[in-house]
């Protein structure tokens, strides 16, 4: 598939891709000269394409807020014949301070090798199959079988695995709690014995120095591996109790805590996924619907697209507020208690990821705000008749009905 048909160009030609940015803004053609939208000299239409509200933004908005998408599609993909991962961090995507992301893929047997970080790892899958085990500071263990839906939250420092499973193994999205990690550089425990004398790991594990004469000269990172047997079998291998909280959350498999005619909503924080310092929403959006205009209080938000077509119109005071389109691979980033939206413009069901680095999820509804306070107050500052503020709801409309 073609850039040009991933971004649905409605031309490849400068003045009909002007006039087709125009249109997807709202604004009318009419209301610019063809001197005002042509671009005569050197230009690439397919990287205007990307986010049209770049070149042809909405009348509303004002401002430079920087770069607020990013995609797993435009970076170095590091390749080994096992598997491959990629991943966008501050260093690609200046404004991600606080999180950065990696996409993985680990076909049938592949194996994400054991290893630890400094940072938390929250995971989403977004395909397959997949079994991931652990080990926490009280030597407890952690076994478990990971589908598409499911997350899970390894804390920092706590050493793990991950492989995938058949029949073709899985792929899934990691975001950690610093924007500066980088998945190159975890702590693996091939690295660890390639740079220990023989003598040490001998005394250490209390075997013969010749056990180890043949661990790896080279860390593994992902590497193939036999399939393993039945989880209840690899649970069976440890006497260890299990770990007081399970990093596995079934989050696709949860009610909805919010559901209308305009999509839902599902939340995995720490009020019920106890294992977790992160939190995260799985939001769906009809075609049509709106995520409400909205900010998040205690944390900056980190955002993946699985499907459909967004645009999000970010608010960031000052008089700044930019517009930008997203598809599925890309991710967006909203700094902590800046007010944005999320829009459904295309024609199948918008699903995407709101990934934060505090326990609980928060969010403060602009709509809901408005209808608690007294509503002469609201009036005097917006000129709205105290009777339309009436109809206000009080309560939180997450996706706003169709």
């Amino acid at each position: 598939m073609t850039l040009y048909s991933r971004r649905n160009i409605l031309a490849t030609s400068a003045a009909g891709g002007l006039v087709a940015a125009a249109a997807a803004t709202g604004a009318s053609a009419d209301a610019y000269s063809p001197a005002a939208m042509s671009d005569p000299g050197p230009h690439d239409p397919a990287q205007e394409a990307i986010n049209p509200y770049d070149w042809q933004s909405l009348p509303t908005d004002h401002g430079n807020l920087g770069t607020l998408r990013h995609s797993f599609s435009q970076v170095h993909n590091r390749h080994t014949d096992a598997g491959w991962a990629r991943e966008v961090t501050v260093r690609n995507f200046p404004i991600s301070k606080a999180m950065a992301g990696v996409n993985m893929r680990l076909p049938v047997g592949a194996v994400r090798e054991l290893h630890w970080h400094v940072p938390a790892e929250w995971a989403y899958v977004t395909y397959g199959v997949g079994r991931i085990t652990a080990v926490d500071s009280g030597a407890r263990r952690f076994v478990a079988d990971v589908k598409e839906g499911d997350l899970w939250f390894f804390p920092g420092g706590v050493p793990h695995s991950i492989q995938g499973l058949g029949p073709d193994g899985c792929e899934f999205i990691l975001v950690f709690n610093d924007g500066n990690f980088s998945e190159d550089s975890t702590f693996l425990i091939t690295d660890w014995f390639n740079h220990t004398p023989k003598d040490v790991l001998a005394k250490n594990f209390n075997l013969p120095a010749s056990a180890f004469d043949n661990t790896p000269k080279k860390d593994l990172w992902i590497f193939n591996a036999p399939v393993p047997g039945s989880l209840a079998d690899d649970l069976a291998q440890s006497k260890q109790p299990d770990v007081p909280n399970p990093y596995k959350f079934s989050l696709l498999d949860q009610k909805p805590v919010f559901s209308s005619q305009g999509g839902r909503v599902r939340i995995a924080d720490s009020n019920n996924f106890k294992a977790t310092t992160m939190a995260a929403a799985l939001v769906e959006v009809e075609p049509g619907g709106l995520r409400e205009l909205h900010w998040h209080p205690t944390s900056d938000e980190w955002q993946y697209y699985i499907s459909g077509t967004a645009r999000m119109g970010v608010f960031h005071g000052e008089g700044r507020n930019n517009t930008v389109e997203f598809h599925p691979s890309d991710i967006g980033y909203v700094p902590q208690s800046i007010g944005h939206y999320v829009q459904n413009i295309g024609k199948d069901t918008l699903r995407f990821l709101e990934v934060f680095t505090s326990p609980e999820y928060a969010d403060i509804s602009l709509a809901s705000w408005m209808a608690n306070v007294p509503h002469e107050l609201v009036a005097a500052h917006l000129n709205i008749d105290v009777p339309t503020l009436q109809r206000l709801a009080q309560s939180k409309t997450p996706v706003v009905p169709i």
